[in-house]
């Protein structure tokens, strides 16, 4: 929990403020201006609601769940190669419980009354990763991370560092920015956009079932990208041709 405040609190400032003003370039939906506080607020409130009345009752169920599966709680640290075999368990199990109950979200019913509130953000911020409704915060949010390191009797070590890496993912996922080395937020900022694409969070369950065919026939798709220099991927991959066609007595010329 205090990772993600302490990431999102840097994004925080610069949704309000615009400040570092140099960041602002890497927005993804350009045509959005600066967050106004009460909407902040808004969201702050909803999110620390989640954190106290569902995050500390379940993180204290799991703890017991984790101590009768036989998860290691005191005792000496697992390998670096099994650290790294758990974590890529607990992607494929969070990708599987994600993807379907996000689907599940979707659903006319399910959407008007639980999923909605998440897709009042079509330009989403951080901090929206976990503004949700209650019962979507428990079992799209927290179950599907929780379930692998249960799975795998994992070392509360382990599982801590896999629960950081899962805010961290979803923070960046939400944040509206395709920063230089981070990884690709475009796939779910077009998920929010279009609100029936990309349901998942690795993308194979969507390549599997074709719920990703009109992103990757967007210029967003070409974006997806690790960008590993300075410039935008908003610049090296426009939305529209900026070269202008004129026509003079017949004669055609591109400018």
């Amino acid at each position: 929990m205090g990772v993600f405040w302490l990431a999102n609190l840097f994004l925080m400032v610069l949704d309000v403020t615009g400040q570092p003003s140099f960041l602002m370039k890497y927005k993804i939906q350009r045509n959005t201006g600066l967050l106004p506080l009460s909407k902040l607020w808004t969201v702050v409130c909803v999110v620390l609601f989640n954190h106290i009345f569902i995050n500390i009752p379940f993180i204290t169920i799991n703890y017991i769940l984790m101590s009768k599966r036989g998860c290691d709680i005191k005792g000496d640290l697992p390998t670096f190669q099994w650290v790294v075999f758990e974590l890529i368990i607990f992607s494929l199990v969070h990708e599987i419980w994600f993807y379907y109950s996000h689907r599940c979200l979707h659903q006319p019913l399910i959407y008007e009354y639980i999923h909605r509130y998440h897709h009042e953000w079509t330009s989403p911020i951080g901090i929206t990763a976990l503004y949700a409704h209650p019962l979507e915060h428990l079992v799209s949010n927290m179950m599907p991370s929780a379930l692998g390191p249960l799975l795998m009797g994992s070392h509360l070590a382990t599982g801590w560092m896999w629960f950081a890496l899962a805010l961290v993912s979803t923070t960046i996922a939400h944040c509206g920015y395709h920063f230089p080395l981070l990884p690709s937020p475009e796939a779910h900022d077009f998920h929010h956009l279009k609100i029936n694409q990309n349901y998942g969070a690795l993308g194979v369950l969507d390549r599997l079932h074709g719920t990703d065919m009109l992103f990757r026939k967007s210029r967003a798709y070409q974006r997806h990208i690790l960008l590993t220099g300075l410039t935008p991927v908003s610049q090296q991959f426009p939305d529209s041709s900026s070269k202008k066609t004129h026509s003079i007595c017949g004669d055609t010329f591109t400018l």
